[in-house]
């Protein structure tokens, strides 16, 4: 996120002291630590008079739920909700004028790569929380592939959940919902799944290698964050130490394409 700020010259500045959000366990545990923990960076960062952008899909979610209590509680005792902007990655790579650098930028396009988009359950769900309007079928990656000049593919999986913080506990559980998920991206003739979500990358990469030592015919698909790849078709250098902490390794699919 950092480098392809700094590649499209826009200035990111981390808010000062920031604390945990309190994902995954806090909400479930006390509602009003959890509100507490998260509208406390939603103070430090009004200061800044900023928007703040977050790139976690769990932390996103938990200062947007803040966010709604704090209207909430406003409304019935006043007082003064935080005035700033709440915006997922997602929403930030979206605009027309994000999508308009990183398009201009482009040095090394990704030559039809065939992704499909992976969004996962917290950046678009519930609207009442994320206030997105498109929660169903959410479309920003899909314009970031297509500038990036890769190939869409059409699947019916981009908004289910990969298990999340499940996979400590219930690997059960986070496995049986990966391999759902890989095999439909298989079947929709992916050569890789794109996603904004850094606990879904987690979960995708991390669980596709344990399905395929249990059958060793389970398709394995790499798995991108979003702006590995701007990043890599934006910079001027190619490293493939860029890919080197990926537990499925894409060098050989990206090789051809330069990246």
């Amino acid at each position: 996120v950092q480098e392809v700020a700094r590649l499209l010259n826009i200035r990111l500045t981390e808010i000062p002291d920031w604390n945990c959000c309190g994902a995954s366990s806090a909400h479930m545990t006390d509602h009003g630590l959890a509100v507490d923990l998260a509208a406390r960076n939603l103070r430090i960062a009004e200061k800044t008079g900023k928007d703040l952008l977050i790139p976690c899909a769990a932390c996103f979610h938990r200062l947007k739920a803040a966010e709604k209590a704090i209207d909430a509680e406003t409304d019935r005792q006043g007082g003064q909700t935080p005035k700033i902007g709440v915006l997922h990655l997602s929403d930030w790579l979206r605009r027309p004028e994000s999508l308009r650098k990183i398009r201009d930028a482009v040095k090394t396009p990704l030559k039809g790569l065939r992704l499909v988009h992976y969004y996962g359950c917290l950046i678009t769900r519930p609207p009442s929380i994320t206030d997105s309007g498109e929660h169903d079928d959410p479309k920003s990656m899909d314009f970031l592939i297509q500038i990036l000049g890769g190939e869409v593919k059409r699947w019916s999986h981009k908004t289910e959940c990969c298990g999340g913080s499940l996979a400590l506990g219930r690997s059960d559980i986070t496995n049986a919902l990966v391999s759902k998920l890989v095999k439909a991206a298989a079947r929709a003739d992916a050569q890789g799944i794109l996603t904004m979500c850094p606990m879904c990358q987690a979960n995708l990469e991390s669980n596709q290698l344990e399905l395929k030592q249990q059958d060793s015919g389970h398709p394995v698909l790499p798995i991108f964050f979003a702006t590995e790849l701007i990043a890599a078709c934006i910079s001027e250098s190619t490293s493939a130490n860029r890919w080197k902490a990926h537990l499925v390794d894409p060098k050989g699919l990206l090789n051809s394409l330069g990246l």
